[in-house]
């Protein structure tokens, strides 16, 4: 038995300080996980069940270049940590959700603010607006085994070198251990699944030519040009 056609590339990711890579399997996002996020977005940021969408696993991008996307002229920065899971399940307990964890990076939704507005609007889906090609620059991953569980620490971006982004982790509001325990309610997950877990309040556009830089404490710099 064969292919009919030839298989799809695995979308992989890479690890710091080797050269193996991380298999992806699905890639979950929450939404206005920030309360000043949630308010500069026009809602309440009171803590009720959170909701997430999904981009797909190959709009993951690892090379340092974000392509501006057609079809849109409102394409919007926002900062994210990633969560790599290296086992899943359904159910799972919030006191034993951080054992899924293979490790941590420093990620960015880009979406295309004016098809996310026009989709809300409608009441339709936001695929258009977050699940396109490239739509998630990413760094390295950062084993849990060397950097532990962080749960605070600075969260920053910057565009050419003005800082539009300013946060903590600590100001999330549904924390990771959170985020597994719920999603594992609704969805049966397992390793090579990422979740991005909200960004901070300061989203804002880019253009062609713009560098953006994000940081969170205790990783390398997420340097990404627009071209």
């Amino acid at each position: 038995m064969a292919f009919v056609i030839p298989a799809p590339k695995t979308p992989a990711l890479p690890i710091k300080g080797t050269d193996d890579l991380f298999p992806v399997r699905r890639v979950y996002c929450i939404g206005r996980n920030y309360a000043a996020h949630a308010i500069e977005m026009g809602h309440d940021p009171d803590k009720e069940p959170p909701f997430f969408f999904q981009k797909n696993p190959d709009n993951l991008n690892s090379s340092g270049e974000f392509p501006y996307p057609a079809q849109t002229s409102d394409v919007h920065h926002e900062i994210e940590l990633a969560v790599a899971l290296k086992s899943g399940g359904t159910n799972i307990p919030v006191a034993s959700a951080l054992d899924h964890v293979h490790g941590y990076a420093v990620s960015l939704d880009m979406t295309r603010r004016d098809l996310q507005a026009a989709a809300k609007k409608a009441g339709r889906p936001w695929e258009v607006a977050k699940a396109f090609e490239h739509s998630a620059p990413i760094g390295e991953i950062v084993p849990a085994a060397e950097m532990g569980h962080p749960a605070s620490g600075k969260v920053t971006l910057s565009v050419n070198g003005v800082q539009k982004q300013d946060g903590d982790l600590n100001q999330l509001i549904w924390k990771v251990p959170e985020m597994i325990s719920y999603l594992s309610d609704y969805f049966e997950l397992a390793a090579g699944d990422v979740i991005l877990t909200g960004t901070p309040a300061g989203v804002g556009p880019v253009e062609k030519g713009d560098v953006m830089v994000g940081e969170i404490e205790g990783f390398d710099l997420l340097r990404v040009k627009v071209v």
